[in-house]
């Protein structure tokens, strides 16, 4: 009974990664109040809390540098393109003479960067249910590309 419980409680401890879509930073606070209120119980738990932390700090960093790369390049590329009087004028949408040739290789990088953060939280949303599935059975699972910030 002591294992399914157990089990049980490290399952929750990987869906509550989940709650990200309804509370900002809820994928950090939720499973660290559930790993440091449960990790002295059996080194399952420890292991899955460990896991489930270093796999949402490391798509953190990922997503960071990701967006440190796109949105400056997004930002610059509009701004290229509007004036000072189409500003001035208030106009709803400045850019009406964008065309395809404004699209140089810097702007396919950031489109790049964009399509992977994209991919990162659809392979995240499904890496949660696996390793919670994994974790119902007792097993550990090790996220893919993981920094192991907490050993």
């Amino acid at each position: 009974m002591k294992t399914n419980s157990n089990n049980n409680t490290a399952t929750l401890i990987h869906l509550s990664a989940l709650s990200q879509y309804f509370i900002p930073f809820g994928n950090f606070i939720f499973p660290l109040l559930i790993w440091s209120s449960t990790k002295d119980k059996s080194e399952n738990l420890d292991a899955q809390g460990k896991q489930v932390l270093n796999f949402q700090l490391s798509l953190f960093m990922y997503s960071l540098a990701l967006g440190l790369i796109a949105i400056p390049i997004f930002i610059v590329t509009v701004l290229k393109n509007i004036s000072i009087i189409e500003i001035s004028n208030n106009d709803a949408f400045p850019i009406k003479n964008f065309n395809i040739e404004h699209i140089n290789g810097i702007v396919i990088v950031a489109i790049i960067a964009v399509v992977l953060l994209l991919a990162i939280k659809i392979a995240e949303f499904f890496l949660i249910l696996l390793a919670s599935v994994k974790a119902s059975n007792g097993e550990i699972y090790k996220y893919p590309f993981t920094i192991p910030f907490l050993k």
